[in-house]
């Protein structure tokens, strides 16, 4: 069985990022979109609050699974039999962020590659924190998020529909 792992932050998830799962679940036999656990980071959503949040937004892809991790992402890797981790690329930017961090990982665990997926077009500018900061203002997030995760972000700042 060929697993893959998607790890990220998803706070909250994106169509960007919704995007690249559904990709990645068609190229593997199970896909894990795994929240990273920070405590370094202040987010809006909590780690429940956002598996909770993915969940519910691939309930369509029978062979996605929803985890959170702390640590680094080679031992959970290594200890769920992952073959392959799946970054998401919106520009250059990423690329050489992201290229750091997969010649790390494959350092430490060679028996995963790590393979990057360019977003849509569509969604190329898209980030989670470009996400908060038009909601958090009131405005319109309906064409960035999933409805259940716009709802949720309304809620969390206290803006009616």
């Amino acid at each position: 069985m060929r697993i893959a792992v998607y790890p990220g932050s998803f706070d909250p998830l994106t169509n960007g990022h919704l995007d690249i799962a559904e990709r990645g679940a068609k190229t593997f036999d199970k896909l894990i979109i795994a929240v990273m656990v920070n405590p370094h980071k202040n987010p809006l959503f909590t780690v429940e609050e956002r598996k909770e949040l993915i969940r519910e937004a691939t309930q369509h892809l029978p062979n996605v699974e929803v985890d959170s991790f702390p640590g680094l992402l080679v031992n959970y890797a290594r200890e769920n039999g992952v073959s392959a981790i799946i970054k998401g690329l919106r520009a250059v930017s990423d690329f050489e962020m992201e290229l750091q961090h997969a010649t790390l990982n494959r350092r430490m665990f060679p028996e995963a590659e790590t393979l990057f997926i360019p977003t849509a077009y569509n969604y190329s500018y898209l980030s989670s924190s470009i996400v908060k900061e038009i909601a958090r203002h009131g405005g319109p997030v309906s064409e960035l998020v999933p409805p259940h995760v716009e709802r949720q972000l309304r809620e969390k700042y206290g803006i009616a529909r």
